[in-house]
């Protein structure tokens, strides 16, 4: 690249120099994620930090299925997000359930839409307090769900094969 502006791309940030690309697996905190396939159509996902999640097809006994853990992350982090807002209002003891859900479009094998329904007792806040915090925690999520704003904005995924050239 010749000049400032070959070197950025269309959205004007800087291109990344082949020394600057990201490990295409780096993971925040330097935590390991992988799989280990335990029977057929059977996983384990499991982290270096010793977390692990059996995986199978929908249907499988005490294994969730990936669709389902797709929308339980994207539950998980917009109660994460939401968290400090709640507990700052509520407390540390806050009961809050997150109902997941999305069906997969009939013939093409995704899902179009997935919904969430964050349940949390209101009742006892007056109008203008309750509009405040459920503001906070749109804005919360809004801002720092980044499964969220991953879905909403795409991402792209590679496969790569082991030996593959």
């Amino acid at each position: 690249m010749t000049t400032d502006q070959d070197a950025r791309d269309v959205a004007g940030t800087p291109a990344p120099t082949v020394a600057e690309t990201p490990d295409p697996l780096a993971n925040a905190g330097d935590t390991e994620l992988w799989l280990e396939r335990t029977g057929k159509r059977q996983y384990v996902g499991r982290s270096s930090r010793g977390a692990q999640v059996r995986i199978g097809s929908v249907g499988d006994p005490e294994a969730f299925s990936p669709g389902e853990l797709l929308k339980i992350a994207l539950g998980a982090c917009s109660g994460l997000s939401a968290d400090a807002a709640l507990v700052h209002r509520f407390g540390d003891d806050v009961r809050v359930t997150i109902r997941v859900g999305g069906a997969t479009h009939p013939t093409e094998d995704r899902y179009p839409a997935l919904a969430e329904v964050m349940e949390v007792d209101l009742s006892g806040l007056d109008d203008a307090t309750r509009d405040r915090l459920l503001t906070v925690v749109h804005r919360a999520v809004d801002q720092h769900c980044t499964v969220g704003r991953t879905l909403e904005h795409g991402a792209t995924t590679t496969l790569t094969v082991s030996g593959e050239r």
